[in-house]
Protein backbone atom coordinates (compact mmCIF):
# COMPACT_ATOMS: atom_id res chain seq x y z
CA UNK A 1 0.00 0.00 0.00
CA UNK A 2 1.07 3.77 -0.97
CA UNK A 3 2.06 5.84 2.03
CA UNK A 4 1.10 9.80 1.91
CA UNK A 5 3.08 12.87 2.86
CA UNK A 6 0.70 16.03 3.89
CA UNK A 7 2.92 18.70 3.49
CA UNK A 8 2.19 21.14 7.02
CA UNK A 9 4.94 23.22 7.90
CA UNK A 10 4.57 25.93 6.09
CA UNK A 11 4.66 30.05 7.42
CA UNK A 12 1.11 30.30 5.34
CA UNK A 13 2.30 34.05 5.32
CA UNK A 14 0.17 35.33 2.28
CA UNK A 15 -2.87 34.43 5.17
CA UNK A 16 -2.09 37.33 6.82
CA UNK A 17 -3.28 37.55 10.37
CA UNK A 18 -5.21 34.54 9.85
CA UNK A 19 -1.82 32.83 10.72
CA UNK A 20 -0.95 34.66 13.53
CA UNK A 21 -2.80 32.41 16.35
CA UNK A 22 -2.68 29.14 14.25
CA UNK A 23 -0.91 28.10 11.52
CA UNK A 24 -2.41 27.50 7.73
CA UNK A 25 -3.73 24.31 8.00
CA UNK A 26 -5.84 24.91 10.96
CA UNK A 27 -7.82 28.04 9.59
CA UNK A 28 -11.27 27.07 9.49
CA UNK A 29 -12.66 26.41 5.18
CA UNK A 30 -16.74 25.31 5.64
CA UNK A 31 -16.80 24.73 9.11
CA UNK A 32 -13.53 22.13 9.14
CA UNK A 33 -10.02 22.61 9.46
CA UNK A 34 -8.35 23.02 6.09
CA UNK A 35 -6.16 19.79 6.55
CA UNK A 36 -8.66 18.08 7.38
CA UNK A 37 -10.21 17.99 3.71
CA UNK A 38 -7.00 16.95 2.50
CA UNK A 39 -7.37 14.00 4.83
CA UNK A 40 -10.78 13.11 3.59
CA UNK A 41 -8.88 12.45 0.09
CA UNK A 42 -6.10 10.69 1.39
CA UNK A 43 -7.99 8.45 3.70
CA UNK A 44 -10.26 7.40 0.79
CA UNK A 45 -7.84 5.42 -0.93
CA UNK A 46 -6.95 3.58 2.19
CA UNK A 47 -3.23 4.09 2.43
CA UNK A 48 -0.62 2.23 4.25
CA UNK A 49 0.53 5.63 6.24
CA UNK A 50 -0.36 8.77 6.40
CA UNK A 51 2.21 11.12 7.80
CA UNK A 52 2.75 14.89 8.22
CA UNK A 53 5.67 17.67 7.94
CA UNK A 54 5.34 20.49 10.71
CA UNK A 55 6.76 23.15 11.59
CA UNK A 56 5.31 26.55 12.33
CA UNK A 57 3.00 26.28 14.88
CA UNK A 58 4.14 22.29 15.36
CA UNK A 59 1.94 21.50 18.98
CA UNK A 60 -0.94 22.97 17.37
CA UNK A 61 -1.10 20.75 14.40
CA UNK A 62 0.31 17.85 16.26
CA UNK A 63 -2.79 18.15 18.63
CA UNK A 64 -5.26 18.25 15.76
CA UNK A 65 -3.28 15.30 13.75
CA UNK A 66 -2.00 13.26 16.48
CA UNK A 67 -5.58 11.57 17.56
CA UNK A 68 -6.33 11.13 13.83
CA UNK A 69 -3.73 8.33 13.66
CA UNK A 70 -1.59 10.95 11.51
CA UNK A 71 2.64 10.14 12.03
CA UNK A 72 3.98 13.28 12.63
CA UNK A 73 7.62 14.51 11.52
CA UNK A 74 8.53 17.70 13.23
CA UNK A 75 10.87 19.76 11.20
CA UNK A 76 13.47 21.41 13.58
CA UNK A 77 15.39 24.07 13.89
CA UNK A 78 14.82 25.04 10.19
CA UNK A 79 12.23 24.19 7.97
CA UNK A 80 13.39 22.37 5.25
CA UNK A 81 10.81 23.34 3.01
CA UNK A 82 9.52 20.56 0.15
CA UNK A 83 12.28 18.31 -0.92
CA UNK A 84 13.72 18.28 2.43
CA UNK A 85 10.60 17.68 3.64
CA UNK A 86 9.99 14.66 2.12
CA UNK A 87 13.49 13.60 2.53
CA UNK A 88 13.60 13.74 6.32
CA UNK A 89 10.33 12.14 6.24
CA UNK A 90 11.15 8.68 4.31
CA UNK A 91 12.31 6.78 7.88
CA UNK A 92 8.86 6.30 8.46
CA UNK A 93 7.46 6.43 4.95
CA UNK A 94 9.68 3.58 3.42
CA UNK A 95 11.67 3.43 0.49
CA UNK A 96 9.17 3.23 -2.38
CA UNK A 97 7.08 5.75 -4.17
CA UNK A 98 5.38 8.12 -2.26
CA UNK A 99 2.05 10.30 -2.43
CA UNK A 100 2.78 14.10 -1.53
CA UNK A 101 0.23 16.38 -0.66
CA UNK A 102 -0.21 20.16 -0.16
CA UNK A 103 -2.84 20.85 2.70
CA UNK A 104 -3.97 24.29 0.93
CA UNK A 105 -6.58 22.89 -1.82
CA UNK A 106 -9.53 22.08 -2.08
CA UNK A 107 -10.78 19.88 -4.89
CA UNK A 108 -14.40 19.60 -6.48
CA UNK A 109 -14.85 16.26 -8.62
CA UNK A 110 -12.78 12.56 -8.71
CA UNK A 111 -10.27 11.85 -5.89
CA UNK A 112 -7.19 12.95 -7.35
CA UNK A 113 -5.49 10.40 -5.19
CA UNK A 114 -7.34 7.70 -6.63
CA UNK A 115 -7.13 8.96 -9.80
CA UNK A 116 -3.03 9.43 -9.64
CA UNK A 117 -2.87 5.84 -8.25
CA UNK A 118 -4.91 4.16 -11.07
CA UNK A 119 -2.80 5.83 -13.45
CA UNK A 120 1.10 5.22 -11.95
CA UNK A 121 3.12 3.50 -14.18
CA UNK A 122 6.83 3.19 -12.59
CA UNK A 123 8.52 1.25 -15.60
CA UNK A 124 7.65 5.11 -17.49
CA UNK A 125 7.40 7.55 -14.72
CA UNK A 126 9.75 9.16 -11.84
CA UNK A 127 6.62 10.96 -10.84
CA UNK A 128 3.02 11.28 -12.09
CA UNK A 129 1.60 15.04 -11.19
CA UNK A 130 -2.31 15.92 -10.96
CA UNK A 131 -2.43 19.08 -12.54
CA UNK A 132 -5.51 21.36 -12.81
CA UNK A 133 -6.12 23.65 -16.67
CA UNK A 134 -6.11 27.33 -15.98
CA UNK A 135 -9.71 27.38 -16.66
CA UNK A 136 -10.86 25.31 -14.32
CA UNK A 137 -8.62 26.82 -11.31
CA UNK A 138 -10.02 29.26 -8.37
CA UNK A 139 -8.03 31.61 -6.89
CA UNK A 140 -4.71 31.12 -8.37
CA UNK A 141 -3.15 34.06 -10.98
CA UNK A 142 -0.88 33.01 -13.83
CA UNK A 143 -0.81 31.05 -16.62
CA UNK A 144 0.33 27.42 -15.72
CA UNK A 145 3.42 25.55 -14.34
CA UNK A 146 3.75 22.56 -17.26
CA UNK A 147 2.43 21.70 -20.66
CA UNK A 148 1.53 18.47 -21.24
CA UNK A 149 2.00 16.52 -24.37
CA UNK A 150 -0.26 13.32 -26.06
CA UNK A 151 1.45 10.66 -23.87
CA UNK A 152 1.20 12.76 -20.50
CA UNK A 153 4.82 13.57 -20.23
CA UNK A 154 5.16 17.08 -19.40
CA UNK A 155 7.69 20.15 -19.58
CA UNK A 156 8.11 23.54 -18.06
CA UNK A 157 5.49 25.95 -20.03
CA UNK A 158 1.89 27.20 -18.96
CA UNK A 159 -1.63 25.81 -19.64
CA UNK A 160 -1.53 23.60 -16.65
CA UNK A 161 -0.93 24.20 -12.74
CA UNK A 162 0.65 21.64 -10.29
CA UNK A 163 -2.65 21.04 -7.52
CA UNK A 164 -0.32 20.13 -5.37
CA UNK A 165 -0.72 16.33 -5.50
CA UNK A 166 1.74 13.70 -6.53
CA UNK A 167 3.06 10.29 -6.29
CA UNK A 168 6.93 10.07 -7.06
CA UNK A 169 9.87 8.00 -6.69
CA UNK A 170 12.36 9.43 -3.67
CA UNK A 171 15.57 7.66 -4.24
CA UNK A 172 17.22 10.58 -6.07
CA UNK A 173 16.27 12.90 -2.83
CA UNK A 174 19.57 11.66 -1.35
CA UNK A 175 22.03 13.02 -4.13
CA UNK A 176 21.15 16.31 -3.33
CA UNK A 177 23.08 18.32 -1.62
CA UNK A 178 21.61 21.19 -0.28
CA UNK A 179 19.58 20.84 3.55
CA UNK A 180 16.34 22.49 2.79
CA UNK A 181 15.37 22.37 -0.90
CA UNK A 182 12.09 22.61 -3.02
CA UNK A 183 10.86 19.55 -5.45
CA UNK A 184 11.70 21.67 -8.19
CA UNK A 185 15.24 20.17 -7.83
CA UNK A 186 14.02 16.88 -8.04
CA UNK A 187 11.50 17.20 -10.91
CA UNK A 188 14.48 19.45 -12.98
CA UNK A 189 16.02 15.54 -12.84
CA UNK A 190 13.50 13.75 -13.85
CA UNK A 191 12.13 16.68 -16.56
CA UNK A 192 16.02 15.99 -17.78
CA UNK A 193 15.45 12.24 -18.34
CA UNK A 194 11.52 12.67 -19.85
CA UNK A 195 10.01 11.08 -16.65
CA UNK A 196 7.87 13.61 -15.61
CA UNK A 197 4.13 12.75 -15.82
CA UNK A 198 1.18 14.41 -15.55
CA UNK A 199 -2.99 14.02 -15.41
CA UNK A 200 -5.29 16.60 -15.93
CA UNK A 201 -7.78 17.15 -13.35
CA UNK A 202 -11.35 16.80 -14.96
CA UNK A 203 -13.08 18.89 -12.05
CA UNK A 204 -12.25 22.06 -10.29
CA UNK A 205 -9.81 23.47 -7.73
CA UNK A 206 -9.26 25.79 -5.25
CA UNK A 207 -5.82 27.33 -3.90
CA UNK A 208 -6.67 28.61 -0.44
CA UNK A 209 -3.20 30.80 0.09
CA UNK A 210 -5.13 33.78 1.35
CA UNK A 211 -8.23 35.20 2.54
CA UNK A 212 -9.69 35.23 -0.88
CA UNK A 213 -9.10 31.85 -1.67
CA UNK A 214 -11.32 30.92 1.38
CA UNK A 215 -14.35 32.30 0.09
CA UNK A 216 -13.84 31.08 -3.31
CA UNK A 217 -13.30 27.64 -1.50
CA UNK A 218 -16.71 27.80 0.67
CA UNK A 219 -18.32 28.70 -2.78
CA UNK A 220 -16.71 25.50 -4.43
CA UNK A 221 -17.90 23.26 -1.92
CA UNK A 222 -21.55 23.95 -1.69
CA UNK A 223 -21.63 24.69 -5.93
CA UNK A 224 -20.99 20.44 -6.18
Amino acid sequence: MTNILLFAAGFGTRMGALTQDRPKPLIPVAGRALIDHTLDLARAVQPGLIAANLHYKADMLAAHLKPQGVALNVEQPNILETGGGLRAALPVLGPEPVVTMNTDAIWSGPNPVAQLLDAWDPDRMDALLMCVPVEQALGHSGQGDFTRDETGRITRGSGLIYGGVQILKTDRLAGIDEHAFSLNRLWDLMLADRRLYALRYPGRWCDVGTPEGITLAETLLTDV
